[in-house]
Order: C-alpha cells, then sequence, then structure tokens
C-alpha cells in the first residue's frame, strides 16, 4: 500500500483502469470529484483523483 494520501489514476478506458480503481478503494482511499476523460484520437483516456485520510495512528505521531 502506497504511502500517498492522494493519487491521480490515468489510463485508457478500460477494465484495467476500472480494476485499478477499485485496488485504490479497497486500499482505503476514496474518490475525490468527477472523473475526466479525453480523447487522443484513437483511444478514451479517462483520469480519477481518490484520496486517503490520514490514519489516526499517523495524526497521533505527528
Amino acid at each position: 500500500m502506497s504511502d500517498l494520501r492522494y493519487r491521480l489514476l490515468t489510463g485508457t478506458d478500460d477494465h484495467a483502469f476500472c480494476e485499478r480503481v477499485s485496488k485504490a478503494l479497497d486500499e482505503g482511499y476514496r474518490l475525490h470529484g468527477a472523473p475526466a476523460i479525453t480523447f487522443d484520437g484513437t483511444t478514451p483516456i479517462v483520469a480519477q483523483a481518490v484520496v486517503r485520510d490520514p490514519s489516526a495512528e499517523t495524526s497521533n505521531n505527528s
């Protein structure tokens, strides 16, 4: 699991991208804002921001 609190997931609009978003949600991230989509002339490219709140353990050690 990553220690990053913010991640921007990007890629082609396919099953693998959906799996990456689902995995991030399983790791405790939550969706942040709406997804974005663009078209590069051939393939739809999507982006989804995800965020994770700092854990209580991390907050207590600050």
